[in-house]
């Protein structure tokens, strides 16, 4: 498997005004979840950013959001960020263009947030047009791949501690069989130490 750390391949290419890092300066990193809320994974996720004082941006999936709407009240309640992944995780390249963006407005409509992060990356030109017209669509600068079951939590780990810089939209997938929850905390621990800030993608106030 060939894993691209970095941002997205070719999007980053073809849609160079969507959001992949925050600008501002300063040890600054945006730290985001995506594909929740989940009744396993989402508590724990909450309870560590808790401990550490820090907001995140959590890009909920709007079947999933029908399925646990406590969770998603929590995620709200507590300070985070809000942002749409759609409402079934399609994969864009896969989908027709109608069909596509009218599962991105349903998300929308259930999450009420106009960031929008396509599933997997993935979408055509066509398709990031219409979106773009009414939400911003947020990519990322560093994928550490806690998704990836052949990648085990001390490699996701070292990848995200390499590869942090100023401004990086960090993913990571709010899920019981992503690594996450095995280093999440000794992530946000060694950042912090590091003199490493968080902000959200409600925070962000420009283009990079």
């Amino acid at each position: 498997m060939i894993r691209n750390y970095r941002r997205p391949m070719p999007a980053a290419l073809i849609y160079p005004e969507a959001l992949y890092t925050v600008s501002g300066g300063g040890r600054r990193l945006c730290l985001t979840f995506d594909d929740g809320p989940d009744p396993e994974s989402t508590p724990r996720i909450l309870d560590i950013l808790a401990s550490h004082g820090v907001k995140a941006t959590f890009f909920c999936t709007g079947s999933r959001v029908l399925a646990s709407p406590g969770l998603f009240a929590r995620i709200a309640s507590e300070g985070h960020a809000i942002g749409n992944h759609g409402f079934s995780h399609l994969n864009g390249l896969k989908t027709p263009v109608r069909t596509y963006c009218a599962d991105v407005f349903r998300g929308r409509d259930i999450t009420c947030s106009n960031l929008f992060r396509p599933p997997y990356g993935r979408l055509r030109v066509r398709q990031y047009r219409i979106l773009e017209r009414s939400m911003r669509i947020v990519f990322w600068d560093i994928m550490p791949y806690d998704f990836d079951m052949d990648l085990d939590a001390d490699a996701s780990y070292n990848i995200l501690i390499r590869r942090i810089r100023p401004g990086s939209v960090i993913v990571l997938h709010d899920k019981p069989a992503s690594t996450v929850l095995k280093y999440l905390d000794r992530f946000l621990e060694k950042a912090q130490s590091d003199g490493w800030t968080f902000v959200t993608v409600d925070d962000y106030s420009g283009r990079s």
